[in-house]
């Protein structure tokens, strides 16, 4: 029993190593084609209501069935993760905005940050470009890589990619707006559901990562002030273990909102971005520390037997 762990902890290590060394293949991306199939499926079943979206999802879902039957090899386990996860690409995004800012090219970070964001970034201040940022990283970093990392350890390769495709889904149809709202409830509900646990493992390796007491108590006292329960839970967290304050007025299509000041300390600055991207690697390598130590505690205790 013991030995599933470290199968686990180093097909995660070849994968995140391939991650870093690769990043995100430019062509022949499966989430692009599953993209294009979630983009049919809206048009097929569309209409704003909340059945129509349960039937979305269920349709949605229907052409993963064959992955149960994926064969279990080490190596093959790796390559599908790796591509499963995306890390680098999160990290090289995030970086992007921070390196225009450091240069003071606003207009190139508002452009950057617009490829991450689903909020209007025409008119950002300095400071809004550096909170849209970090909340991107940091929620994204619980989305993009370690949802899946704990999900492959729960269920394989079959646990990582519904994990990643439902979280994909969420981020094309889980609008709040008047568009969206209805046909999109299922699709964020069931992504809420899957990121539960994730999410507050990912908040508590966050908070290892910088200054632990101050993510433990910025997660308890504002997490819940955030319309995301699983979202102001990792950002909330990453900004208190960053020791910054980020948040306020944030303009999405269709709708405005006042998010929760998060963290707590002095207010972000595009040098934190850079941080926060080392926290999210850390959270896939503490991830990693976490399954070999729990093998090595079965093994002991298999042997002491």
């Amino acid at each position: 029993m013991y030995l599933e762990f470290f199968y686990i902890a180093g097909v995660i290590s070849v994968a995140l190593i391939a991650d870093k060394a690769f990043g995100e293949v430019n062509r022949f991306h499966p989430l692009v084609g599953l993209g294009k199939y979630v983009n049919w499926v809206k048009k097929t079943c569309w209409k704003a209501s909340k059945v129509r979206g349960l039937l979305a999802l269920i349709v949605a879902f229907l052409p993963l069935i064959p992955l149960l039957l994926i064969p279990r090899y080490f190596l093959l386990d790796a390559i599908i993760l790796y591509f499963v996860i995306g890390a680098r690409s999160l990290s090289e995004h995030g970086n992007a905005v921070g390196d225009a800012l450091i240069e003071t090219d606003l207009p190139l970070a508002r452009e950057r940050v617009s490829m991450i964001v689903s909020r209007k970034t025409a008119n950002l201040t300095e400071q809004e470009v550096v909170n849209a940022t970090l909340e991107s990283v940091l929620e994204n970093g619980n989305d993009a890589l370690f949802g899946a990392l704990f999900w492959f350890a729960v269920a394989g390769i079959p646990g990582a990619i519904i994990y990643r495709f439902a979280n994909t889904l969420d981020a094309m149809w889980g609008y709040k707006n008047n568009t969206f709202k209805e046909f999109g409830w299922a699709a964020a509900k069931f992504d809420d559901l899957l990121n539960y646990i994730p999410a507050r493992i990912c908040a508590i390796f966050y908070a290892m990562g910088g200054q632990f007491s101050l993510a433990i108590q910025s997660w308890k006292k504002q997490a819940h002030k955030c319309a995301s329960p699983n979202g102001g839970v990792v950002m909330s967290a990453g900004a208190g273990s960053l020791n910054i304050q980020m948040g306020g007025a944030a303009e999405y299509e269709g709708y405005k909102c006042d998010k929760p000041i998060l963290g707590t300390g002095k207010p972000a600055t595009a040098q934190d971005i850079h941080r926060a991207c080392r926290l999210v690697w850390l959270s896939g390598i503490y991830w990693v520390l976490f399954l070999l130590l729990i093998g090595l505690m079965m093994g002991t205790l298999e042997h002491l037997k």
